[in-house]
């Protein structure tokens, strides 16, 4: 009986190699590629593509390697000390993710429950309560708290609020469990029930609240506001999945009728998505004809060259933000906007994937995404880092050997051309034309975290005697822009935390130290509070307008608008 299970295992992870991909790799435009992120297991995703070719048999080759494994499989069970309690589907899947290692660091295997969980999350949404948890430590106590809740969605309808306390799933005590476990325990099936033991912040009394899963919408385009006066923000970090292109006119609308004269368009953490959605996205700001991307496949397979077909293109003068975890599709529109000398690009090189992925269903609802096809920005950069050592981890982590710099802070690879003649390098990501480092916690801030929550926690909950007029006694204002008189903090707040601190046992530490971290944290206190009042997505603002690449970005604007007049002066003199 064993044999017979290894045979088929065998044979599940061979022929896996050729079954057909079912979109990604194509020569039609309607149909959609995938761009994946910074890891195997980023956005990927496409829409199916009707029926199935028949299977491929395996060669003698393949055959060879099946007996192999069977052998070795078969010795396995016989010797190895717990060879009687083998996970065969670990042992399945650790087989085909070795495999795919060896042909490159993206190409992936995703068992069914994550090829279903990546399935939904290309659609912007996923299955749950809808609800951003932390865990946060005060003494030894070490619990999960409510950071969020989402608009509309199930956890917010139940009137669970931010602050809470988890302190049971289903009757399962978490107290002393990671986030990442309690998630796991209160994600599942649409429209199953799961019942909460809450702790509630505001009134302190515990209850069970029973709520039932749903779908929980996660916009990749969430917010856009004008930042500055006549300076439009949109934030599409959040990968480009099927309703990406549609969020970024959307808020282009939005942020036209309210004045807007610039924009910044903000890449930063974008781990990719779907291909087609990068092509809506910059042809959204690129005229009728010219190029976003050439993509090259095997023995000239899924050749493919895309151009913008917007006769009437959005003109606004346009700063895009990256980082190093902008990756892929984000990276298709970083690049197409720089090569076309559309926008200044700002902050720091990008993650360097130029690698499409085809996604390939397998019997049983698991899948694979292989790499089909390698793409180019306009001026011909590939800008895909290199992996040749073959390590996962420095490829990842470290950025591959094509990630050095020189001097001038350029990527070691080929130089190539803008519209307008400015040199641009490939082999290693998109390297901005004005380079800002972000802003980062230093160690006492870092430790700051669990005092400025519990603080904020109780300002919130009206439990700070002097700060009474920021208790957050409404309903959620989901939606909400925010306002200078939004939750201004003054020496009354901050005199209210510093005496907070200096009275509780495991903090009063960190008091003669506070004062040089002030902005930090009076920044942090404002954000908890409007998340309270506003939500996650409002809140947000707190931070960026104080970031510093984003203020770098407003301050090059006009760079990036006569850009733009150049490289249109240039286009119309050509013959």
């Amino acid at each position: 009986m064993k044999k017979k299970f290894s045979l088929a295992l065998v044979a599940l992870i061979l022929l896996s190699l050729f079954v057909p991909a079912f979109v990604l790799a194509q020569q039609k435009r309607e149909q959609s590629n995938t761009a994946a992120g910074t890891n195997g297991a980023g956005k990927t995703g496409a829409v199916p593509a009707p029926g199935r070719r028949p299977r491929r048999t395996p060669s003698a080759a393949t055959a060879a390697v099946a007996q192999d494994f069977t052998e070795a499989l078969g010795v396995i069970q016989e010797h190895y000390v717990d060879g009687n309690k083998i996970d065969f589907n670990a042992v399945y899947k650790s087989s085909i993710m070795g495999m795919l290692r060896v042909l490159d660091p993206h190409s992936n295997y995703f068992d069914r429950d994550e090829f279903e969980e990546m399935k939904t999350d290309q659609r912007s949404e996923y299955l749950g309560i809808g609800a951003s948890i932390q865990n946060y430590v005060i003494g030894d106590s070490v619990d999960t708290y409510v950071a969020a809740t989402f608009q509309n969605a199930p956890a917010s309808r139940a009137g669970l609020r931010y602050g809470d306390r988890i302190d049971a799933v289903d009757g399962v005590s978490m107290h002393a469990k990671s986030s990442s476990e309690v998630r796991d325990k209160i994600r599942g099936p649409r429209g199953s029930h799961v019942k909460l033991t809450i702790t509630h912040a505001n009134s302190g009394k515990t209850d069970v609240v029973e709520i039932v899963r749903d779908a929980v919408a996660q916009p990749s385009v969430p917010d856009a506001y004008m930042i500055r006066p006549g300076v439009g923000y949109i934030d599409m970090g959040h990968g480009f999945n099927y309703d990406t292109a549609e969020g970024l006119q959307s808020a282009l609308d939005f942020l036209h009728a309210r004045g807007m004269n610039s924009l910044v368009l903000d890449l930063r953490n974008n781990p990719g998505g779907f291909l087609d959605q990068a092509i809506h996205v910059a042809e959204t700001f690129l005229p009728s004809g010219q190029v976003i991307l050439t993509q090259k496949g095997r023995n000239g397979l899924n050749d493919h060259t895309y151009d913008s077909r917007n006769p009437d293109p959005d003109r606004t003068p346009l700063v895009v933000l990256v980082n190093d975890f902008s990756a892929s599709a984000s990276e298709i529109v970083a690049g197409a906007m720089q090569d076309h000398d559309r926008a200044l690009i700002v902050g720091q090189t990008t993650f360097g994937k130029g690698l499409v992925q085809s996604i390939i269903p397998l019997d049983g609802g698991a899948g694979l995404t292989l790499t089909s096809a390698k793409y180019f920005t306009p001026s011909g950069r590939l800008i895909q880092r290199d992996y040749s050592d073959g390590g996962f981890y420095n490829y990842i982590y470290r950025g591959g050997t094509l990630r050095d710099r020189d001097e001038q802070g350029k990527p070691i690879g080929p130089a190539s051309r803008t519209d307008t003649g400015r040199p641009v390098y490939g082999g290693g990501g998109i390297t901005p034309d004005e380079a800002v480092k972000p802003q980062l916690l230093n160690t006492l801030q870092g430790r700051l975290r669990d005092p400025l929550f519990f603080f904020s926690r109780d300002v919130a909950t009206g439990r700070v005697t002097a700060l009474e007029r920021y208790k957050v006694d409404k309903a959620i204002e989901f939606g909400h822009d925010l306002q200078p008189t939004d939750y201004p903090m003054n020496d009354a707040v901050y005199n209210a935390f510093k005496d907070y601190v200096a009275k509780d046992a495991n903090w009063k530490i960190f008091s003669p130290v506070l004062d040089r971290n002030r902005a930090f944290i009076e920044q942090q206190i404002r954000f908890q509070l409007a998340t309270a009042a506003y939500g996650t997505v409002s809140a947000v603002q707190v931070l960026t307008k104080e970031d510093p690449q984003i203020a770098k970005a407003i301050e090059v604007v006009p760079r990036a608008r006569d850009l733009a007049m150049a490289a249109t002066r240039a286009r119309m003199q050509q013959p």
